[in-house]
């Protein structure tokens, strides 16, 4: 009998990399070393005998990378990202924290909504907070110190093809063709993955992509720390569109090097805190005390802006034809809304897809479809916990999914609920930071006592 989504995300969550190496393949090769590409040569440095990552950046370098544009906005670790890093690494925490990470367990963070405070969940797991650069360095760090992995700086140009499978990337070093042959190609090449133009020119089947326009701006600023151990470490405030017409929510964390990191999102023609009077104004008027004191510090450098159009899968389950040897993960797959802070935590449970894969034993002769079927359950979580929050935005118009204004009035009790009752928080937590599977959210007992809650708060 097949298992039921909410079971498969639990085997995910619970995966860990086996005790002992036993290598199913000779070379994997992975295209992009991005945090997607990093985590799947992890899992690979288990099973292959070595592992290529190629990209265009220097790997070895320190700092943001230039093929990285949005690695100056302020991301999260949620809390089972963090869990899957440390499985992936053992010390991961005591490593991070080490060199300047904070942490933030459960009592140092507050969640606003529309300016109400929800409760604590005192046995929540917890955050890590550090800058994109700071947690994929770390993580970096520790797969270019595996033995069976190198990295070719390069531009990969395509693919090459036996009559069923992939064989091999090509790849361009200054000017220079090449190939790098491989047992097992991984596509780890963001929201601009070149793959379905491989696919199509190479006479395969392209993937059909489901595109949603979100149009999120977003704008981040660093501020000085004086606090070595700040209470609360981590901020989230969100406005509903019904509060707030310009400015969809702001959060601030506490990051390495002494900084407050801070952000604030809009969305269409909606440009918040552009620059830096503008966002400290916002920070002081329209947020809960905390972000007024935050923006009382010293701004350091200047505003950084970015623009997300869309949140866009690619559907590789859905293809009848499909080279063996072959898989995808990260944005390449899937991207979705950053405001959710989803993008990290579902590349560490792409991993876990890729461990559970290998594991098998499958042939790999055959399409990979045993892993884009477990893969699946993972997008589909993070795609409905992001796309059912956009669809509410004024902006959006569709495509709506059956009952979907049934499913949108269960959605905000449970959303509403959240203020101020804790077992409903929990689970909201607990699926919002991916560690359950959305349908555990939406049982009964769950909606019932959301319903009780909101009564009692009325």
């Amino acid at each position: 009998m097949a298992s039921s989504p909410a079971r498969i995300f639990a085997e995910l969550n619970a995966v860990r990399p086996p005790d002992q190496a036993r290598p199913v393949m000779g070379t994997a090769v992975v295209v992009g070393g991005s945090v997607a590409g990093l985590l799947a040569a992890r899992v690979l440095s288990d099973f292959a005998e070595s592992v290529v990552i190629i990209d265009r950046d220097d790997l070895h370098a320190t700092g943001a990378r230039p093929g990285v544009p949005q690695g100056t906005q302020l991301h999260a670790l949620l809390p089972g990202g963090f869990l899957q890093l440390e499985q992936l690494f053992p010390g991961f925490r005591d490593e991070a924290v080490q060199r300047g990470a904070i942490e933030a367990p459960p009592a140092s963070r507050r969640n606003y909504l529309d300016g109400r405070m929800k409760v604590v969940v005192p046995d929540d797991a917890d955050s890590l907070a550090g800058t994109r650069p700071f947690l994929e360095g770390l993580i970096r760090r520790r797969v270019l110190r595996l033995p069976n992995v190198k990295t070719v700086a390069a531009r990969a140009t395509g693919l090459v093809f036996d009559a069923a499978a992939a064989t091999g990337v090509q790849v361009d070093v200054d000017g220079v063709p090449g190939i790098e042959n491989a047992d097992l190609v991984v596509d780890a090449m963001g929201r601009a993955s070149r793959l379905s133009d491989w696919l199509a020119q190479a006479g395969w089947e392209r993937p059909a992509t489901r595109r949603m326009t979100v149009n999120l701006n977003y704008a981040t600023a660093m501020f000085r720390r004086r606090e070595a151990n700040p209470e609360p470490a981590l901020v989230l405030a969100l406005h509903s569109p019904r509060v707030s017409s310009d400015v969809a929510g702001a959060a601030y964390f506490a990051v390495e090097g002494d900084r407050w990191m801070a952000m604030m999102a809009g969305y269409g023609d909606n440009r918040p805190g552009r620059t830096a009077e503008d966002f400290v104004r916002r920070m002081r008027e329209q947020f809960p005390p905390e972000f007024g004191a935050v923006a009382g510090n010293e701004l350091l450098g200047d505003v950084q802006t970015y623009h997300h159009a869309d949140s866009r899968r690619r559907d590789f389950r859905a293809l009848t034809r499909f080279p063996a040897r072959l898989v995808s993960v990260g944005d390449a797959v899937a991207s979705f809304n950053p405001v959710y802070g989803q993008g990290i935590t579902a590349a560490t449970l792409h991993a876990a897809c890729l461990s559970t894969y290998l594991r098998s034993k499958p042939d790999l002769s055959e399409p990979a479809r045993e892993f884009f079927a477990l893969q699946e359950v993972v997008v589909d979580a993070a795609w409905s916990t992001s796309t059912s929050a956009d669809l509410a935005l004024p902006h959006v118009h569709g495509p709506y999914p059956r009952a979907y204004r049934l499913r949108s009035w269960v959605s905000g009790q449970i959303v509403a609920a959240t203020v101020t009752d804790v077992a409903v928080a929990r689970r909201f937590n607990k699926v919002v930071s991916m560690r359950e599977h959305p349908n555990s959210l939406v049982t009964p007992g769950v909606i019932l006592g959301a319903l009780r809650a909101n009564r009692r708060a009325r």
